[in-house]
C-alpha cells in the first residue's frame, strides 16, 4: 500500500490515515488541508474532535463557524488571509457568523460550552463586526492571529472560560483590539472567566487596546499597548456580582493618544493608559505606563474612578508600576471624599505626578 501522510484534502479526495504503531486508524487525528479556491467551512464541517484544518497561503472570502470541540483552525502565518465574502454571497451565509459580520466564530450553546478550539496563524480583516469571536467556549485559544481593520473588535469573547488570547496583533479595529465580556447584548452581573489569560499581545491604533467588561478571575499580562485612544480598560457597573478580582500585570502601555469621539456609553477618549472603573479587587502591578496624555475625564497613566452609572471602584491595589510623562498625571484617583470607593491602595509606584498629590 502506498504510504501517505495523515492528511486529506478538504472538498476533494479523502485520504485514510495510516496507522501509527498500535493506534487504530479511526483514532488518529487528521489534518484537512485547504487550498486557495476551496472552502474553509467545508473542511471545518468535515473535521472531527482533535482534527486540524490547515489553510494554505491565499485570500479566502468567507466566514467560518466552528462548533466541534478540540478542532484547530491554523493558517501558515500572515499570508493566510480571511476576508468577507462578496455581498451577494454573504446574504446567503449562516446568520450566526457571516450574517453578523464576523470572520471566525467559535460557538457553544446555552447549556454546553464548546471545548478546546484553537485558531492560529492567520489574518482576519475587513469584517463589519469582529475578526474572531467566541461565545460559550471553554479553553478557546487564539494565538498569532492578525486582527486588522475590523469595524468593531479584533478578537472578542463572551460567556467563556479558561480562554487563552496569546501573541496576537490587533490593529486599526473600530472599538477594542481585544474585547472580553460577560454578555454583550444584555445587562448581567460579572461572569467568572475561569482564569482566562490575555498575554503577549500587541494592540495598536484601535479605539481601545484591551477592554475587560463585567468579568472576574482573569489576568492581563505582558501586552504591548500603544497608539490607541485608551490602552487598557477594566469596567464594571451596578450589576451583581461586581466586576473585579483580576490582575493587570507587566504590560507596556505607551502613548495611547489617538482621539476618539464620545459615544452613548463613554465620553471622548484620549490619553488613557490603564483605566479601572466600577470594579473591586483589581490589582494593577508591575506595568510600565508612559506618555499617555489627553483632556478626557479618563486621561492619565493609571486612572481609578467611579463608573458612569455611579458605581465605586473599591479594594483595588495599584503597586510597583513605573510611570512617566502621563497627563494630567501619572496616577489619578477620583475615588476620594464623600461617597468614594473604600480600600484602594497606591504603593511602591515610581512616578512624578498624581491627582490628588501624594500617591507617588
Amino acid at each position: 500500500m502506498k504510504r501517505c501522510h495523515l492528511a486529506y484534502l478538504a472538498c476533494t479526495t479523502v485520504l485514510v490515515g495510516a496507522t501509527l504503531g498500535a493506534t487504530p486508524a479511526a483514532a488518529a487525528h487528521k489534518t484537512l488541508v485547504v487550498h486557495p479556491g476551496q472552502s474553509i467551512q467545508k473542511a471545518v464541517n468535515a473535521a472531527q474532535a482533535g482534527d486540524t484544518v490547515l489553510v494554505l497561503p491565499g485570500t479566502y472570502h468567507e466566514s467560518v463557524t466552528i462548533k466541534t470541540p478540540r478542532v484547530t483552525l491554523r493558517g501558515t502565518g500572515s499570508s493566510t488571509v480571511i476576508k468577507p465574502a462578496p455581498v451577494k454571497a454573504a446574504r446567503t451565509a449562516a446568520p450566526t457568523c457571516a450574517g453578523s459580520g464576523i470572520g471566525i466564530c467559535v460557538i457553544g450553546t446555552k447549556t454546553k460550552n464548546v471545548e478546546g478550539v484553537t485558531v492560529s496563524d492567520l489574518t482576519v480583516t475587513g469584517f463589519s463586526r469582529a475578526g474572531v469571536f467566541g461565545m460559550a467556549t471553554d479553553t478557546m485559544t487564539v494565538r498569532r492571529v492578525n486582527a486588522v481593520k475590523n469595524a468593531v473588535w479584533g478578537i472578542a469573547q463572551e460567556r467563556s472560560v479558561h480562554g487563552i488570547i496569546q501573541s496576537n496583533y490587533a490593529r486599526e479595529n473600530g472599538d477594542a483590539g481585544v474585547f472580553l465580556a460577560n454578555t454583550i447584548n444584555e445587562e448581567a452581573g460579572a461572569y467568572d472567566a475561569g482564569e482566562t489569560l490575555l498575554e503577549h499581545n500587541r494592540l495598536e491604533n484601535n479605539r481601545i487596546g484591551i477592554t475587560v467588561r463585567r468579568l472576574r478571575n482573569l489576568t492581563v499580562a505582558e501586552n504591548a499597548v500603544g497608539g490607541n485612544c485608551a490602552g487598557v480598560f477594566v469596567v464594571g457597573d451596578e450589576n451583581k456580582p461586581k466586576a473585579g478580582d483580576l490582575t493587570v500585570i507587566g504590560n507596556l502601555v505607551n502613548a495611547n493618544n489617538k482621539s476618539c469621539p464620545k459615544t452613548a456609553r463613554l465620553p471622548k477618549l484620549q490619553g488613557s493608559g490603564i483605566v479601572v472603573t466600577g470594579t473591586e479587587k483589581v490589582r494593577v502591578t508591575g506595568n510600565v505606563v508612559t506618555e499617555n496624555s489627553g483632556t478626557s475625564p479618563l486621561s492619565g497613566g493609571i486612572v481609578l474612578l467611579k463608573s458612569f452609572v455611579g458605581v465605586t471602584t473599591e479594594k483595588s491595589r495599584v503597586d510597583d508600576n513605573w510611570l512617566a510623562g502621563n497627563s494630567p498625571a501619572d496616577l489619578v484617583n477620583t475615588e476620594t471624599g464623600k461617597g468614594a470607593g473604600k480600600g484602594n491602595v497606591f504603593e511602591g509606584n515610581s512616578c512624578r505626578t498624581s491627582k490628588p498629590a501624594g500617591l507617588c
